[in-house]
């Protein structure tokens, strides 16, 4: 497990609407039993995100959004299927972390 890598989320009640999620945690912490992550929603039309907050991507031909707000904490073991790495939009995601966080 890798900062920045984007796991397939495997549960059935959540997995359309939140296809993927987005492992932001350091790996000096690898030996916890839990990761940060943030989900990655599919975007509808429905979706009014601020962008500096909620950043767009394509990952595996799909378009969603990292919905920040709901940055969690979750069960390392249960993050099976790597996708890919969001590496290169390192900036990106810590601006939206910041801009939550911080509010700048």
């Amino acid at each position: 497990m890798a900062q920045f890598d984007v796991y397939e989320n495997q549960e059935p009640e959540s997995k359309e609407s939140i296809p993927f999620l987005l492992d932001v945690q350091h790996e000096l912490h690898r030996n916890l039993s839990t990761r940060t992550v943030v989900p990655l929603v599919s975007i509808s039309s429905s979706n009014e995100a601020i962008d500096k907050l909620c950043p767009r991507f394509k990952i595996s031909g799909k378009d969603v959004l990292m919905s920040t707000p709901e940055i969690a904490g979750y069960p390392a073991q249960e993050l099976c299927k790597k996708v890919t790495s969001l590496e290169s939009h390192r900036s990106e995601i810590f601006n939206a972390i910041d801009f939550l966080l911080n509010g700048f």
